[in-house]
């Protein structure tokens, strides 16, 4: 394996099954998803078919037991929809409501969650943020308190992926004292009583993935719902950002390859003064910086990935792969954008909609002022 190229047969395989899978059963749809607000159950049922939803899971649920290569291949390819809100959908699915249950869930729960959201049949979410806490993860309010053998749940949630359609939420929950050791990890199911979708938030982009905020007022849920230990929740979470931002890297690389592809096609078309735009010293140079750079964010992104399939703490790689390649798909959004002139400010060109798609990856899974520090207290400093 070469980090120049460390994909095998395989993997190119299965690059070919989910690019055909997208050119097939998601462009013909997806602008109609972006109007409804949802990627609808049956592409996560088919999903589930083709074994996409539960690649690096245990093969007793459903799983492949496959690396992140599979992951990061999966995130590239549904980025290259132009339609970023699919891949955030899809990954939800598949990794951040689904991860934690794998690594910490009972084998009750596994089998009753995991492997019917392998399959496709059971959609879930994951219910962290809070209206006055954001980044601070450690400062969540929503309390689960014990009585006897269940739990009684209060609080609220805000930008949560998925709730729209979601059968279950990963929700972190309050049952210890103040800070990051009384935070713990709880499966509930969103039929619950006293559970509710307050509202569907309106957003600037990814419109085909739901997002909304959460009421959850004396919600009972089974004491056995609790994932792994009580209190260490915040473990977990912290544990499995790392998943989250390299699947955001992943959607970075897909994005910033169909936006150059775009570019150049376009380049070559259009005519100013006699002449191809790709022709005119100011852009050739433009482009030729993206392209070092996009290569820099795809070796860097591979070394956070090579760690992680070694089980190797990568906080440091991983961190750094993310601040850079969600600083530059938003860089490289911009310069295609404008490379598009009045047109790239037009709806019917797909540079309009990923412009306004990638905005929010250098604040998803942990913002930018959160990986400098990340970077700054690993390096030492």
């Amino acid at each position: 394996m070469s980090f120049l190229d460390p994909f095998t047969t395989e993997h190119n395989m299965f690059r070919k099954t989910v690019r055909d899978f997208v050119e097939k059963e998601i462009k013909p749809q997806v602008e109609n998803w972006e109007e409804t607000g949802d990627v609808p159950h049956e592409i996560f049922r088919k999903l589930g078919d083709l074994g996409i939803l539960g690649l690096r899971y245990d093969e007793k649920y459903g799983g492949s037991e496959l690396d992140f290569w599979y992951t990061l291949i999966l995130c590239e390819e549904l980025a290259r929809s132009r339609y970023i809100g699919v891949g955030v959908s899809v990954m939800m699915q598949c990794e951040m409501s689904t991860g934690a249950l794998q690594d910490y869930g009972s084998e009750e729960l596994k089998e009753k969650y995991l492997a019917a959201a392998i399959k496709g049949e059971l959609l879930g979410c994951l219910g962290i943020s809070e209206p006055n806490t954001g980044s601070d993860v450690g400062a969540i309010r929503t309390t689960a308190r014990r009585e006897g053998d269940i739990y009684v749940i209060n609080g609220a949630k805000t930008f949560i992926t998925n709730a729209t359609i979601a059968d279950y939420v990963l929700l972190a929950v309050r049952t210890g004292g103040q800070g990051p050791g009384g935070v713990s990890f709880i499966v509930v199911p969103t039929d619950t009583p006293g559970f509710s979708v307050s509202r569907r938030l309106k957003k600037m982009g990814v419109h085909c993935s739901g997002t909304a905020e959460l009421i959850i007022e004396d919600c009972q849920v089974p004491a056995t719902n609790l994932l792994g230990e009580e209190n260490a929740g915040f473990r977990y979470i912290m544990e499995h950002f790392q998943g989250e931002r390299l699947v955001l890297c992943g959607f970075a690389l897909g994005a910033m390859d169909v936006m150059l592809e775009d570019a150049l096609a376009y380049g070559r078309d259009r005519e100013v003064f006699g002449r191809p735009i790709v022709k005119y010293q100011v852009w050739r140079h433009r482009l030729a910086d993206l392209m070092t750079k996009m290569t820099a964010a795809r070796q860097l992104t591979y070394l956070a990935v090579e760690a992680i399939n070694n089980r190797q703490r990568s906080d440091r790689e991983i961190s750094m792969a993310k601040l850079y390649t969600a600083t530059l798909v938003k860089e490289v959004a911009n310069e295609v954008l404008q490379m598009h002139g009045g047109y790239g400010y037009m709806e019917e060109y797909p540079i309009c909609r990923i412009y306004r798609d990638v905005a929010a990856f250098t604040i998803g899974a942990g913002t930018n002022e959160i990986m400098r520090e990340i970077i700054a207290r690993q390096s030492g400093l």
